[in-house]
């Protein structure tokens, strides 16, 4: 069964709406470049919210491993997610201060990309057509990728059933497609929701 991450969550009535749709994943965005940030202190406070069994991803960008690593340790998070231009030397450094799973993100526009994304030592891959761009990247260049990946990019409840058809990936990754006027809005997160286990239906 398909995965479904929700990312860029920031309030309260967030982390509410997602309790009462059990995604598998929830994200928590510490990049300050985003408009979704969230310092860390808040992402506590909203993680001892959060519902037993749904994992909090933190994203980052070119943030030093002993900050991304800080938070894995306390619990803040249970992933972490690369989302800058961190290389395999990065993970090795991030390795040596946590062993909790890590996602690299790339973004794909080449079919070199996704080959490059498949070389990646992280445990999971997440392929994207930018950071937060919202806007939906070539799907064909992904028909033959041989390892689990999360899809980002431009997904909503429209076209997200399509996705799962068409590509199978582990897990579907959206924050854009489930806001109105740059705010999560609970009604599309639920329908997001919907699409993809409706489609999932025997």
């Amino acid at each position: 069964m398909t995965k479904i991450k929700l990312c860029g969550l920031r309030r309260a009535e967030d982390i509410d709406a997602a309790n009462a749709l059990r995604p598998d994943y929830v994200g928590f965005v510490f990049a300050r470049v985003s408009r979704r940030y969230v310092t860390t202190e808040r992402a506590a406070v909203l993680r001892t919210r959060l519902a037993p069994g749904i994992l909090a991803v933190g994203v980052f960008m070119n943030e030093p491993p002993e900050n991304v690593a800080a938070l894995l340790t306390a619990g803040v998070i249970d992933l972490a997610q690369l989302h800058g231009g961190e290389d395999a030397d990065y993970l090795a450094r991030l390795r040596e201060r946590t062993d909790r799973p890590l996602i690299q993100a790339f973004r794909i526009r080449t079919a070199e990309d996704v080959r490059s994304a498949e070389r990646s030592p992280a445990e999971y891959i997440l392929l994207d057509a930018g950071a937060g761009t919202g806007t939906v990247f070539d799907w064909g260049l992904l028909e033959r990728v041989s390892r689990p990946y999360f899809l980002a990019g431009g997904l909503d409840a429209e076209n997200v059933s399509e996705a799962v058809k068409q590509l199978r990936p582990y897990a579907v990754d959206v924050s854009t497609g489930i806001e109105t006027d740059g705010v999560k809005d609970p009604r599309k997160m639920e329908a997001f929701v919907s699409a993809v286990r409706e489609k999932e239906l025997p």
